[in-house]
């Protein structure tokens, strides 16, 4: 009976030790001819998306990521090298050639990253703000007071 068990945990061993790990694959890169740049600009800091069509994202970056602290990340200057640099890799890794710019956010980064858009040698085919606006409201619930 003993003899089983021992016999029985070898099997078990041999199984999980059979058993390589599997090599990840290469992601592909894919091309992308036309996409969207989404800028959120704030008072503290500026952030590009390269998009996609679809809104899956292919590039970010942040005035944060490229080296700015405190608070330079909320200037115009950090806006636009980050977005220098979220465009570079789109460009170089995806072959994006033309864009939609959508602007959110009342930041003094929103004009410098929309020049550095058009800086980096990429055709914008428009630009739309996206910044939300309060309008009050619903109708708070309940009766209406005379």
């Amino acid at each position: 009976m003993a003899e089983e068990e021992i016999k029985n945990t070898s099997v078990a061993a041999e199984t999980t030790e059979a058993v390589a790990p599997k090599k990840s694959a290469k992601k592909m890169k894919r091309i992308v001819n036309a996409g969207a740049v989404h800028i959120q600009a704030t008072f503290n800091n500026t952030i590009i998306s390269v998009t996609d069509k679809k809104g899956e994202v292919l590039t970010a970056s942040s005035a944060g990521a490229n080296g700015f602290r405190g608070s330079k990340k909320g200037t115009a200057f950090a806006a636009g090298v980050a977005a220098e640099k979220a465009l570079e890799l789109a460009k170089k890794n995806h072959a994006l050639n033309s864009v939609d710019v959508y602007v959110s956010g009342i930041g003094l980064g929103r004009d410098a990253a929309v020049r550095a858009v058009s800086t980096a040698g990429i055709k914008i085919d428009s630009i739309t703000d996206v910044t939300p606006i309060q309008h009050g409201g619903v109708r708070p619930k309940g009766e209406r007071k005379p």
